[in-house]
């Protein structure tokens, strides 16, 4: 095995056992774009854990500031995840001033986070999940000439994100972190908060109210996004389907029942993603 082929050997290998959700849809792409996106998801996953992690902020700064300079000389690194970038970016048109986005957006989560309102809340979704969006885009490349293309992976990442957010309340208030616009919870009477239990607290059912409000117009952005869809050959668009097709069900879960993520991190079974794959690979696109 050449050095390359263990560079994509190490990304997938990361991919396969991090990226849970996504797994499902980048095995539906043939093996040269599944390689590739397999190198996209493991930089984007390095850069996410960074934020995530528990080291001082001070340290995660400095390590952000690293990926940055990293990406500026791709084209000399021996790491194995920068290598397959590199190279994924010599075979398919990467847009590599996106992992600058991302890595914009975690530095936003390095302290408390608190979003003053929906238009806030998107610029926010945009740098770490739109930026993810048109990286995917630029491995499953375009079937049409259409400029829009950019422009709906972007609103499906966002979309992605939203449902994120609604999913890891609990988990978020516990790190510090609100996403949810306080514009919009105090228009609800949202105070959030939890029990002595961990339990997020609402004996009025408003956040309940909420949420259900915030997912009908998550649904919204996925609506928007999946016009994505048909400008994708096959393969591309099974994978784009089954990657935002086990973020839309678990959607479509929180709205129906919101106290579902009251205390708990809401998930699919290996058994439901799978089906959202093949129902996935069963479905449109470019031929």
């Amino acid at each position: 095995m050449s050095t390359i082929e263990q560079a994509y050997a190490t990304c997938e290998q990361i991919t396969r056992t991090e990226a849970g959700n996504f797994y499902y849809g980048i095995r539906l792409l043939p093996p040269d774009k599944r390689s590739a996106l397999c190198a996209i998801y493991a930089l984007a996953r390095r850069i996410d854990d960074i934020g995530d992690g528990d080291d001082a902020t001070a340290d995660k700064e400095t390590a952000l500031a690293g990926v940055r300079k990293d990406l500026g000389r791709l084209a000399d690194s021996s790491d194995p995840v920068l290598a397959a970038v590199n190279d994924s970016a010599r075979r398919f048109p990467v847009p590599l001033g996106a992992f600058e986005e991302l890595i914009d957006g975690v530095q936003l989560d390095l302290g408390d986070v608190r979003i003053a309102d929906f238009d806030e809340l998107v610029v926010y979704c945009r740098h770490v999940a739109g930026s993810v969006g048109r990286l995917c885009l630029s491995i499953f490349g375009s079937s049409t000439t259409d400029p829009r293309t950019s422009l709906y992976a972007d609103q499906l990442g966002i979309a992605l994100q939203q449902t994120n957010i609604l999913r890891d309340i609990r988990e978020d208030l516990g790190n510090g972190r609100v996403y949810l616009p306080q514009d919009e919870l105090d228009r609800y009477g949202v105070d959030l908060r939890v029990d002595d239990l961990g339990t997020l607290e609402d004996p009025a059912g408003r956040l309940a109210a909420y949420i259900r409000y915030a997912a009908g117009r998550a649904g919204d952005w996925y609506s928007l996004g999946l016009r994505l869809v048909p400008h994708l050959d096959r393969r591309s668009a099974a994978c784009c389907r089954a990657m935002a097709g086990i973020y839309h069900h678990l959607l479509g879960r929180i709205a129906g029942d919101p106290v579902l993520v009251y205390d708990q991190r809401l998930s699919l079974s290996v058994a439901q993603k799978a089906r959202v794959a093949v129902t996935a690979l069963a479905g449109g696109g470019r031929r």
